[in-house]
């Protein structure tokens, strides 16, 4: 099998994932506040992966080089971006217009392949961004309306970091060790998330954020998140995002809601109308048409 069906079959995995744990992390941020979750979160995934390179016989002076060390902290400001923005966002507007929104990304993408690597696209991306976009719309709001707030704004700017997450990680995947990289902005984000919600958030005591990480649903989301969602997840994108290019990347990843509306559906009662069944359909058509191999017609 070519790596790059394994990449697209890993990228897809990873959306798979983001799409059925929403529910878990949705449930945990209700005891313990979102951004401190994610500092936990990213900052439990880096040493994680700290401990699995200092395991390697492969020294960690060579892993952490100088271009690694800022390109991973770039990458680190722009997902943390993206989160941090979602998050803030959610305060002032529904979830449905943050999911549809955040799914923006799916055609910010090829704009930024073209503003940034100056590539040019073949007309069956942008095909496919805009059909993954109708189907977003369709997935998200089911023939309801969209009207524009203050929090719709601020995750636009979500939709804008993890937009420009992808497409410089298309960039960097192919120059650093897959691991090293992730590891690095997994420190970053955790540290910026730590901050943000010692300003932001009500202070906890030690005393009462160790009972909430020790409820149930708590320490189960981020048990999940820290192993499998956060550290296998952005690890299989960077990895991927060696074989695969970024517009192709944005296109799967709008795979998550659907994923995530089929969770709601099996574990928590939620419905899906006609319109939302279509939304699902033209993102997996769009996702067809991005892998498609279109060859020009032989002239006899």
């Amino acid at each position: 099998m070519k790596r790059t069906w394994i990449a697209d079959i890993s990228l897809l995995l990873v959306a798979l994932i983001w799409g059925s744990t929403f529910i878990i992390v949705q449930a945990a941020v209700q005891t313990l506040p979102p951004l401190a979750f994610n500092a936990i979160r990213f900052l439990g995934a880096a040493a994680l992966f700290f401990v699995v390179m200092a395991c390697s016989p492969k020294r960690l002076s060579v892993r952490f080089s100088k271009t690694l060390i800022q390109d991973g902290i770039k990458l680190g400001i722009w997902l943390f971006g993206g989160y941090a923005f979602q998050t803030i966002g959610l305060l002032y507007t529904t979830t449905t217009n943050t999911g549809f929104i955040t799914g923006l990304s799916v055609v910010l993408v090829p704009f930024l392949m073209v503003l940034l690597a100056k590539e040019r696209l073949q007309g069956q991306t942008w095909i496919a961004a805009l059909l993954a976009l109708l189907g977003l719309y369709l997935l998200t709001f089911n023939g309801k309306g969209f009207h524009w707030n203050l929090g719709d704004v601020l995750v636009l700017l979500c939709a804008v970091c993890f937009a420009m997450h992808i497409a410089l990680t298309g960039r960097y995947a192919k120059l650093h060790d897959a691991v090293a990289l992730v590891t690095m902005q997994f420190a970053v984000v955790g540290v910026l998330a730590l901050f943000s919600s010692l300003l932001l958030e009500p202070i906890m005591l030690p005393a009462e954020l160790f009972a909430a990480m020790l409820a149930p649903k708590v320490w189960f989301a981020l048990l999940v998140s820290i192993g499998l969602s956060t550290g296998f997840g952005f690890w299989a994108q960077t990895w991927s995002q060696q074989y695969t290019s970024p517009a192709r990347v944005a296109i799967i990843f709008a795979m998550e809601p659907v994923f995530a509306a089929i969770t709601g559906v099996a574990f928590a009662n939620e419905k899906l109308g006609q319109l939302a069944l279509w939304g699902s359909m033209c993102i997996f058509l769009s996702m067809i048409i991005a892998e498609w191999k279109w060859r020009p017609r032989e002239v006899h």
